[in-house]
């Protein structure tokens, strides 16, 4: 999975717009990913592979939001 982190950078539109170029998901959905980012601290915001999920990985941090590529369940 892709997980993303909040950061004081990047304004929360700039977060949902990169989610949905990154993911192809709609606007409600990157939406409430950015917002759980925003309030958690990170959000899951991709499940697939782990080639699919690091070329996630590089579309949203090319613009300074922190990813990171794991596994959705620990062995």
């Amino acid at each position: 999975m892709t997980l993303i982190f909040n950061n004081a950078h990047n304004s929360f539109d700039e977060v949902v717009f990169v989610l949905m170029r990154a993911t192809g998901c709609d606007l409600e959905e990157a939406s409430i990913e950015a917002w759980e980012a925003h309030h958690y601290g990170k959000a899951p915001v991709h499940f697939a592979s782990q080639d699919e999920c690091a070329s996630v990985a590089l579309v949203i941090s090319s613009i300074g939001v922190e990813t990171e590529v794991r596994k959705e369940w620990e062995d």
